[in-house]
């Protein structure tokens, strides 16, 4: 007899899949291939019980998964959820030494990838670290003698709310990335919410084409749909030109989106048929109201804007009453407030024009704070991370924004040196350390500008050692030689000032550097889609204005 209780793990989620054989996993290979949602929890099972076989006795349960979005993603974390075991994400943009510190630091013994994904591992020095390459024959010979394990019937422990699921990378204002840890009581929670949400049901297709390496597409697509009983439809890699040939083949009705995949969306050239799909509702964040009116008016879709990070330390959920460019109130049970991080006093209420446009944006844009309950569950081995997330007894999103006399929420960007480029958070401190060893320059600062479209891109300022000159074809070439400078890290625009302006107390001046920007009396050289460097002319930087007009980002630049 089939329960109806509210489960309490995603185990529970992936083991009421068992014989489901209605539609569950949809994705491409030389067509279109099927499986039943009883045929993925089968493939769940037996890759659970292979983990607990190759789990060393005493270790961490954590395993690595390396891969595009193929199925061998969702088979290993539903083996994840049924083994006790957690899954920590890894993202093919990093590169070198730091791709092996993710590795290394989340206490994978395990690494799931495949042959696409190893040149990246060639020469890496992963102690203890066993590899498992889903695209060979020895994998499969791997797996063949668990094909008949059933879900439950192997674990590492006993799945329960409390236990480890995701170990997903976060980055903030400090260095590397932070593994945030989620439970699987809290993600079935999620889960579950979201399902309820958007009415999911067992008719329903989610189009899963957000990486699954990051927390967006594993808990705002996958979850819901396992919840609802959803089919899921996966893309290897995101891709504009194929998204409306896809949705239409999966008879796809929802998706998932992060930064800019909007806007290469609707960059996209017209088709007549645009219209012609299922699609009922796209959810994600940083679309940003313009060209998410442009989105519904072109597609017939409308998009649901929401904020939640990874860490689950405060939302902000959207109403029906929602005004366009805002995200919404706090969620049920949060306290949110949008605090001066400098004097620890809550910001006043944002003044608007009549077009929205914020006019006391250095009074009331201040960090969202959450000073209730918060489900932030910590980060993996970083105490001091954590104490500075917690800090005061309060959750310190890392976060800007500003609220309206209304109560209604508005993201703004990214405290001081955190950069959110193309859906990635970056840490600036990073980049600096990685730009630092050019030898023609003399001290380096990193920091966000805002997109013209969304999110932010990187701006380097750079003092030149005495009698240097600053050669755009070198400094090309030598970013181009960093093992570890990841795909998005390398600067949008470098400004090559006299000497880095610095504060009383000796410190960069970021404030100072980031309210400039690119429009500043220094030269600055801009980063050709090709990774060549030109000079920001007067013509070029008025086509760069325009843009931002065209998308109503302009008056970022004045905060």
């Amino acid at each position: 007899m089939r329960t109806t209780t509210a489960p309490e793990t995603v185990a529970e989620l992936v083991a009421r899949r068992w014989g489901d054989h209605r539609p569950g996993l949809k994705y491409e290979d030389t067509g279109h291939t099927v499986l039943s949602h009883h045929r993925t929890a089968q493939e769940a099972a037996g890759r659970a019980a292979l983990l607990v076989d190759l789990m060393p006795p005493g270790a961490e349960p954590h395993l690595g998964v390396l891969l595009d979005n193929t199925p061998e993603f969702p088979f290993w974390l539903g083996a994840a959820a049924l083994a006790g075991a957690a899954v920590a994400g890894i993202n093919p943009t990093r590169r070198g030494p730091e791709l092996a510190r993710d590795i290394l630091h989340t206490d994978c013994r395990i690494l799931v990838t495949e042959r696409a994904h190893l040149p990246l591992l060639r020469g890496l020095d992963l102690p203890g670290v066993r590899l498992l390459v889903t695209d060979t024959e020895e994998y499969g010979a791997l797996l063949a003698p668990y094909a008949g394990a059933k879900p439950g019937e192997a674990t590492l422990g006993t799945p329960g709310p409390d236990s480890r699921l995701l170990l997903y990378f976060t980055s903030g204002s400090t260095g590397a990335p932070k593994a945030a840890i989620c439970t699987q009581g809290r993600l079935a929670a999620a889960g579950s919410a979201l399902a309820r949400r958007f009415s999911v049901t067992p008719q329903d297709v989610h189009y899963v084409c957000m990486p699954l390496f990051h927390g967006n597409a594993v808990i705002a697509d996958w979850l819901p749909a396992l919840a609802g009983g959803a089919s899921v439809a996966l893309r290897r890699r995101f891709s504009a030109s194929a998204f409306l040939d896809d949705v239409r083949a999966y008879g796809a009705t929802y998706f998932t989106y992060v930064g800019r995949a909007v806007q290469y969306l609707l960059a996209t050239e017209p088709r007549p048929d645009d219209r012609e799909h299922r699609l009922r509702l796209g959810f994600g964040t940083e679309a940003g109201a313009v060209d998410a009116a442009r989105f519904a008016e072109r597609f017939g879709v409308p998009l649901v804007e929401g904020y939640g990070a990874t860490e689950g330390g405060a939302s902000v959920q959207h109403t029906p009453d929602t005004p366009p460019g805002a995200l919404g109130r706090a969620g049920e049970g949060d306290d949110l407030a949008v605090i001066d991080p400098e004097t620890g006093v809550e910001c006043p209420a944002a003044v608007l024009d009549a077009d929205g446009r914020l006019l006391n944006g250095s009074a009331a844009i201040g960090e969202l704070v959450n000073r209730g309950r918060s489900l932030f569950e910590g980060y993996w081995r970083n105490p001091d991370a954590e104490a500075a997330r917690t800090r005061d007894g309060w959750y310190w999103t890392g976060d800007l924004f500003f609220r309206d006399a209304a109560g209604f929420l508005y993201f703004a960007g990214r405290t001081d040196d955190r950069l959110r480029v193309d859906s990635e958070n970056l840490a600036a401190a990073v980049i600096e350390n990685i730009l630092a060893r050019w030898p023609e320059a003399a001290a380096v600062a990193v920091y966000a500008v805002p997109d013209e479209v969304a999110g932010d891109q990187v701006m380097a300022a750079v003092a030149l050692r005495a009698g240097a000159r600053f050669d755009p074809e070198a400094f090309a070439a030598f970013l181009a030689a960093q093992p570890d400078l990841g795909t998005k890290m390398a600067p949008r625009y470098v400004r090559i000032v006299p000497g880095m302006p610095v504060t009383a107390t000796n410190k960069v001046h970021r404030v100072a550097l980031r309210r400039a920007g690119f429009r500043c009396p220094d030269p600055v050289w801009h980063r050709s889609r090709t990774g060549s460097y030109r000079p920001l002319t007067e013509a070029g930087l008025a086509e760069l204005m325009s843009r931002y007009e065209a998308h109503a980002r302009a008056d970022l630049l004045d905060r």
